[in-house]
């Protein structure tokens, strides 16, 4: 980065920092991942200085012969590597690309059902003051007593309802989707279904997740979080959505352009490619196997320390933990782990009493720290880390004599981190290990 450092040292420093931090922590938000260095390099070409609205051999501006050709062989990877006929890789990230389909297959107005945002779903499948509740008519379904998606009520609104899509895809969810049963649901009131791997299609490739790809109509993922590539994203017509509509492709693509967006970004789906070669490897399908694998482990150990975990574990790379059984909030418990040295983020868990901001959960994954190498001895660590950063903040609030309701004040939650020592003590050995485990440059 020698020409950035010259030209705008700030803008080189921060990125310095950005890496300093990355190096020196624990990356377990699940939606995060660590690209390779040759993802990163295809990212920052010449590429981008490219214009190609439109498609290959159907574009709008001249001198688009090289361009046709990457864009050509990115599909063409991605149409192997998921087992389907049609895709698109221009949609610039993962809440455009649902909402192309929508726009593609629904008129304002229509309705649409998505797992609700407090039962694990995506702000875009439907949730209240976003473009996807805006539009449509939004349905939700949920999860059940035990956290579990409730398929037979699924059933029974759909058939109430009948909606026109529905979505089969979470955020924060930690068992496997039964594609089947969405199916039979969405072929009983013939909707079409969507589902959103976004957070998983790198297991699906890798086998230790199910593809939906036999029993949907259309896919769509991001491409920087399993996938581990840059932020973008890809859908996918399945040969079951040209079944029941031969021109889904074609309808998908006008409503990426001229529908919703203009050229695409030809440096990032350069660097898409790059991420879908390496997913062809065998080195990759074992690196998918030890995220879960971690994630399966972090949950058994986390469990010893009595964290109630929602579903009561895992079946994929993450996990949500409900922390109302030790009394204390997401929010406080997320901040004091980044003190720590440990990246999560607060979240809500099902049939949650406490608001967004003030959650009772937390939200984690293995994706970033397998990439760097850890395995199920390294688990035992973090959630003994994680144990004596909650213990900490429990003793801190006793001793204060605070409640839950009380650390939504900044200043009390503030007082209260900083009197937890333990994080300190930490963040000491959290740095021994990353150094142990450095980013890695290539896989």
């Amino acid at each position: 980065m020698s020409y950035l450092k010259k030209t705008d040292p700030e803008i080189y420093k921060l990125i310095k920092l950005e890496e300093k931090r990355q190096a020196e922590t624990l990356m377990m938000i699940p939606s995060e991942n660590i690209a390779s260095k040759a993802v990163e390099e295809a990212i920052g070409t010449s590429l981008g200085n490219k214009y190609a609205e439109g498609y290959p051999r159907k574009r709008y501006y001249q001198g688009q012969t090289i361009v046709d050709q990457v864009e050509d062989l990115v599909r063409e990877r991605a149409k192997k590597l998921f087992g389907v006929p049609a895709v698109n890789v221009q949609p610039l990230s993962g809440s455009p690309a649902n909402f192309a389909v929508y726009t593609a297959l629904l008129n304002p107005g229509d309705t649409l059902m998505g797992l609700s945002l407090s039962s694990g779903g995506h702000l875009t499948h439907g949730a209240t003051h976003t473009a996807s509740s805006k539009y449509f008519r939004s349905i939700p379904y949920d999860v059940d007593k035990n956290g579990i998606i409730d398929y037979d009520l699924l059933f029974k609104t759909a058939k109430k309802e009948r909606p026109k899509i529905i979505v089969a895809g979470t955020t924060a969810y930690a068992r496997l989707l039964d594609w089947k049963k969405f199916a039979l649901t969405a072929d009983e009131v013939g909707a079409y279904l969507m589902a959103d791997i976004a957070h998983v299609a790198g297991l699906v490739l890798a086998d230790v997740y199910p593809t939906p790809v036999p029993f949907v109509h259309v896919v769509t993922t991001t491409t920087h979080k399993t996938l581990r590539g840059p932020r973008g994203a890809i859908i996918m017509t399945t040969q079951k959505g040209l079944k029941k509509d031969p021109d889904l492709a074609k309808k998908i693509d006008s409503a990426i352009i001229p529908g919703i967006q203009g050229g695409p970004h030809l440096n990032t789906i350069a660097g898409i490619g790059v991420a879908l070669k390496e997913a062809s490897t065998t080195r990759y399908k074992k690196y998918c196997q030890q995220i879960v694998k971690n994630a399966k482990s972090l949950a058994h150990e986390l469990k010893k320390y009595n964290f109630d975990l929602v579903t009561g574990g895992t079946d994929c790379h993450l996990i949500l933990i409900d922390l109302r059984n030790k009394g204390i909030l997401g929010r406080i418990t997320a901040i004091a782990c980044e003190r720590a040295g440990i990246i999560l983020n607060y979240n809500r868990v099902p049939f949650d009493p406490n608001p967004s901001l003030y959650p009772s959960g937390i939200r984690l994954g293995t994706p970033g720290i397998t990439s760097r190498g850890m395995k199920e001895k390294e688990m035992k660590k973090i959630a003994f880390w994680i144990n004596q950063i909650v213990n900490g903040l429990i003793e801190t609030k006793r001793k204060l004599k605070l409640n839950m309701t009380q650390e939504r004040d900044r200043k009390l939650r503030e007082k209260i981190i900083r009197l937890t020592k333990v994080t300190k003590f930490i963040n000491i050995e959290i740095k021994k290990l990353c150094k142990k485990f450095p980013v890695k440059k290539t896989y």
